[in-house]
């Protein structure tokens, strides 16, 4: 019997309260200072006031969103969500053995077609071993609701440790209003930026083992990008980069058939 990680469950946005006067981390322009964030700092909330930081409350667990304002945080709380520790040690490591044979293959690149990543490999992957179609259904139990139906390829990204992808919308064409996405090997940092204003931003921690599920408003309102490693902070807390690989579950797009297939999407 495998152990399974720490988890507070479903991360939402709901209740994240607390305030920054510095906005974004070092080396970003400065948000105005009511802008709110929630900064990750061993289970509490903190406010960044003047030169220091100041514990507000307890919470019981860590959390896995910080944002730009209690507004944003309000609207994208059932639209953005970080579920940590979805899958056992043991579910990871079957998921990664499965999909290592097919990616070594392959040879990182560093040009897309819609040019939104760097040094990455992909795959469309239709047919699972069983444990892993498991694993899959209860990523689509979780993500999509009765009435949504998957594309019947999932998207594998293999992003290598220096690699990144850049703030993109997905295409309509290729993904519809869900998007859930299981983080394998190295932690990152996912950023979302409202396209029409950037000072609306979120972003998620995802953990090895983590699924994040993006949907309506955060799907197709915000740009999404995985940042490169130089830039991978969450708050204050240092988020080194490895390589990282995403198995990426979509919604079928509106008006497509279940049959159809295209051109590989965009980064998730």
């Amino acid at each position: 019997m495998s152990e399974r990680r720490d988890s507070e469950g479903s991360q939402s946005l709901e209740g994240a309260d607390t305030a920054t006067a510095n906005g974004f981390w070092r080396g970003r322009s400065p948000t105005p200072a009511a802008s709110m964030t929630r900064l990750l700092g061993h289970g509490r909330d903190w406010a960044m006031a003047g030169t220091g930081l100041l514990a507000l409350r307890t919470l019981p667990g860590p959390s896995w969103v910080r944002g730009s304002s209690p507004l944003v945080l309000s609207r994208l709380r059932d639209a953005a969500v970080v579920r940590p520790g979805f899958l056992s040690v043991a579910e990871e490591e079957t998921l990664s053995r499965e999909l290592e044979p097919e990616l070594r293959r392959r040879r990182y690149e560093y040009d897309h077609w819609d040019a939104a990543i760097h040094g990455f490999r992909e795959t469309e992957k239709s047919r699972w071993s069983e444990a892993s179609r498991a694993i899959l259904q209860r990523v689509q139990a979780a993500a999509f609701g009765p009435g949504q139906t998957l594309l019947s390829s999932v998207h594998v990204l293999d992003l290598e440790a220096r690699g990144y992808i850049k703030p993109h919308v997905d295409s309509v064409k290729f993904c519809g209003a869900t998007i859930a996405g299981l983080s394998l090997l190295s932690p990152s940092v996912m950023r979302l930026v409202h396209t029409q204003e950037p000072g609306e931003w979120l972003e998620l921690l995802l953990e090895p083992g983590s699924l994040y599920i993006l949907r309506g408003s955060a799907r197709y309102d915000f740009s999404h990008e995985i940042l490169r490693d130089e830039e991978s902070f969450f708050g204050e807390r240092r988020i080194p980069r490895g390589r990282r690989i995403s198995v990426i579950c979509r919604s079928l797009p509106e008006g497509m058939g279940t049959g159809e297939s295209g051109q590989s999407p965009p980064a998730c």
